[in-house]
């Protein structure tokens, strides 16, 4: 028994797929990307995947505030601004890997607007 495959246009990244909408294709976001241009869609990409970065930066700075004493970090008063930039690169590291699915979303939100800025001007 054979099944139909549903073809789905790619975006530049595989964490920003049309298929993205919880697992089954999602035709608004494909027809939205029809009418936006691909330079707006690499803009959105980053803007999308920054969003994220921002998100979980604040996400693991939380998380390490109350860390204190011994360890890789010690307890010195370059600590802090050491462990800030590495919770920085990290948060980095995480959204360009695929991240937690926060720039999905956004990236969705930012394409659909201007689909629909793109069909009334």
């Amino acid at each position: 028994m054979q099944t139909g495959m549903v073809n789905t246009a790619r975006v530049a990244s595989s964490a920003f797929s049309v298929e993205s909408r919880n697992g089954r294709p999602d035709f608004d976001l494909a027809a939205a990307l029809q009418k936006v241009p691909q330079k707006q869609q690499a803009k959105a990409q980053k803007t999308a995947t920054d969003f994220e970065a921002m998100f979980l930066n604040s996400m693991f700075s939380q998380m390490t505030s109350s860390l204190k004493g011994e360890g890789p970090f010690g307890d010195t008063p370059g600590t802090g601004v050491w462990r800030s930039m590495l919770t920085e690169q990290y948060s980095k590291n995480f959204a360009n890997a695929g991240g937690v699915g926060v720039a999905t979303e956004v990236y969705r939100t930012l394409i659909m607007q201007q689909a629909k800025t793109i069909r009334t001007a």
